[in-house]
This record gives structure tokens, sequence and C-alpha cells, in this order.
């Protein structure tokens, strides 16, 4: 993976019991991305994954407010607290957030659309041109 890698991070819990809200509102608050407890094998492979993405690499989230876009800047570390395990987001990397939801008329097509599709799974965005285009918000929101 190069250094321009973005991913669609919508930090959803497997457990629908774990309130949502309460998890993007930890991410964002303590500069955070991350995923819940690997529970099997599939989860294991997502998780090696994530722990694989290079430091520098984009992460774009979604709350009521719009798409959040921040930097991942540290290594995979574990959260043991209880706030983590309560709101499943214990395998996390720091992540320097925008301040502010995009404005939906910067957020490239290839990332509305990676959001359109849905789903609770950490994703890399892979349509041509995601990366620069992000690159591009970035540079001109930082």
């Amino acid at each position: 993976m190069d250094a321009t890698v973005t991913l669609r991070a919508p930090m959803r819990s497997r457990d629908d019991r774990v309130d949502h809200d309460a998890t993007l509102e930890r991410a964002l608050g303590l500069g955070l991305v991350g995923m819940g407890a690997a529970r099997d094998e599939r989860a294991e492979r997502r998780l090696d994954r994530f722990v694989a993405v290079p430091d520098g690499s984009y992460a774009w989230t979604k709350t009521g407010a719009g798409l959040h876009l921040g930097r991942i800047v540290g290594p995979h570390q574990v959260d043991t607290t209880e706030d983590a395990a309560r709101v499943d987001l214990v395998h996390v990397r720091a992540c320097d957030w925008l301040p502010d939801p995009v404005d939906p008329a910067l957020v490239p097509e290839q990332v509305s659309y990676a959001f359109s599709r849905g789903g609770r799974n950490l994703q890399r965005i892979g349509t041509p041109g995601a990366g620069e285009r992000t690159a591009a918000v970035w540079d001109a929101l930082s």
C-alpha cells in the first residue's frame, strides 16, 4: 500500500446493542480511528489489514453532521478501558481529524459512493482518483 491510502471507516460495531453515535463521539473526541473486537477469522483478517495501513493514510467516517476526514498518525494499539469496550472500539490508531465535517460540495464522489453502499467494515476506497482528491481536500482544509 502506498501513502495515499484512503479508507472508509464507519466504526460501526458488529454488535447492534452498541451505540454507534457514542462510538463516533469517542473516536473523534480522542483522535482515534478503529474497529471493534475481532471475534472470528474474517474479523482477524480485517484487523490485520487495518494494522498494515501506513501512517499518513486518510480516513473518512460519517456522523449525523456529515463526513469527517482524518489522517492516521500512529500505530495500532489495543484500548483495554471500559469505555472502549462499551463502544466496541478497542483496536485503534491515532488519527488527526479535521475539526468539522467536510462541506458536502468538497467530498470526492468516490468517497460519497463508498459510503452510499453502506456496511460496517473498514475498507480501502480503491476507486481511481479517491486518494488524490482526498489529499487535495486535506491540503485545502488542514
